[in-house]
């Protein structure tokens, strides 16, 4: 009756059998012995002929899921059968994948674990080694990644991220209909597109389906999507140049705060956004604004800008950046200057945002994320286990997992 119990828990259909079950409490352990009778047959795992004969077998282990806090591990004579077709093949057991020391119910809690507890902590809980619980996790995010399909996707985000400190980046692609990442690789160079396109070709997606891509003005980027991807729209994401213009104002109150000591300790006041100000920072920027300075001109160049995202199509927006411009270039403020210019050398690419209006904001806020799993895990072994992670955690992917 208990074989009949733990045969039916463990799913085995006909041949298979429990001939032995041995509860070690001293130990906490409960070893299960599956077997098959003599004389069973079995069907070919290459050509699916059926009732090929056992050839012979070879024992194996696998650890299966804690039985009342008692590890618990299946045992089994594995057949190898004699195909009249394709010679001798072992046969697939249904409780285990091939060449995995784990079940498949084992394999699965590893990956559901995975997706909220850091790697060391499930290898803490099971008395496993971290790179046991890395090879599992990296089989079933690489196959779901093989499975899924691209050819849908039509805009992507594409923006680099730190792997570690120093100049080590691995860039992410991301579809920005669905917020997504659909690719990751290592470098931010423009090779990074040509891996993005092998990806894109080998999960159902073609290179023409793709009419926009969202990035920073990085001239990798840039090369990389003219070069390979020539029939899409490069669009400037509307962050990454307030980012140049705030870097911009940034230099211009450090160049005059030692003429003016007020402008200490006030870089936070220039980079937020009004509406973001504590009452004490807006009272500052209120005394601030009174003086003729540099600084204050420079902010007032800012919040105009500002207000060019706002323009309902493309003619209003030429319009408003050209008296932008005008005012920024005649500033006489040098830092104020030189990033109107590069502004005006993209013109092209920001005034695709009028379009469709996409942003990388989606990929900043991933961004965000992607670091706050470094931080948590207190940096990764290497780039595949941080790209895995991403994957894993942000990538939204479809998980073929037993229950």
């Amino acid at each position: 009756m208990t074989e009949e119990l733990f045969r039916s828990a463990l799913h085995l259909t006909a041949p298979w059998i429990i001939s032995l079950l041995k509860f070690n409490e001293g130990e906490r352990r409960l070893d299960i012995w599956i077997d098959f009778p003599e004389g069973s047959k079995f069907p070919c795992p290459i050509c699916n002929t059926l009732d090929c004969p056992v050839y012979d077998t070879n024992k194996r282990t696998w650890r299966h899921l804690d039985f009342f806090e008692h590890q618990t591990y299946l045992h089994a004579r594995i057949p190898r059968i004699k195909c009249p077709h394709c010679n001798v093949h072992q046969v697939n057991v249904p409780w285990a994948r091939e060449n995995s020391g784990f079940t498949l119910l084992m394999e699965a809690m590893f990956v559901l674990f995975a997706q909220t507890m850091q790697i060391s902590q499930i290898a803490k809980k099971f008395g496993l080694r971290d790179k046991q619980i890395w090879r599992v996790i990296e089989h079933y995010v690489k196959d779901a990644i093989e499975k899924s399909d691209l050819s849908e996707v039509t805009s992507v985000g594409v923006d680099e991220t730190s792997r570690r400190k120093g100049h080590e980046y691995i860039t992410v692609f991301a579809n920005l209909d669905t917020g997504r990442i659909i690719h990751i690789c290592k470098g931010k160079d423009s090779s990074t597109l040509i891996t993005f396109a092998d990806s894109l070709k080998s999960h159902k997606g073609t290179l023409e389906q793709i009419s926009d891509f969202c990035c920073d003005m990085s001239p990798a980027f840039i090369k990389g999507i003219t070069e390979t991807f020539p029939k899409s729209s490069i669009i400037f994401d509307k962050f990454h140049v307030m980012k140049l213009v705030n870097e911009a104002l940034d230099e211009v109150r450090r160049l005059e705060q030692t003429l003016n000591g007020f402008l200490k300790k006030t870089r936070m006041i220039w980079l937020k956004n009004p509406s973001s100000l504590t009452e004490k920072q807006k009272e500052t920027l209120g005394t601030l604004k009174d003086m003729n300075i540099k600084t204050v001109r420079a902010y007032n160049l800012k919040l105009s800008l500002q207000g060019l995202w706002g323009m309902q199509d493309i003619e209003s927006a030429n319009a408003y950046f050209k008296k932008w411009y005008f005012w920024a270039t005649h500033s006489r403020i040098h830092p104020m200057v030189k990033v109107a210019k590069t502004i005006k050398n993209h013109w092209n690419g920001i005034i695709n945002y009028f379009n469709n209006r996409f942003t990388n904001g989606l990929l900043e806020g991933l961004n965000s994320l992607i670091q706050a799993l470094k931080a948590n895990a207190r940096g990764y072994r290497n780039d595949d286990n941080f790209m895995t992670m991403i994957y894993l955690r942000l990538g939204q992917l479809k998980f073929d997992l037993p229950t």
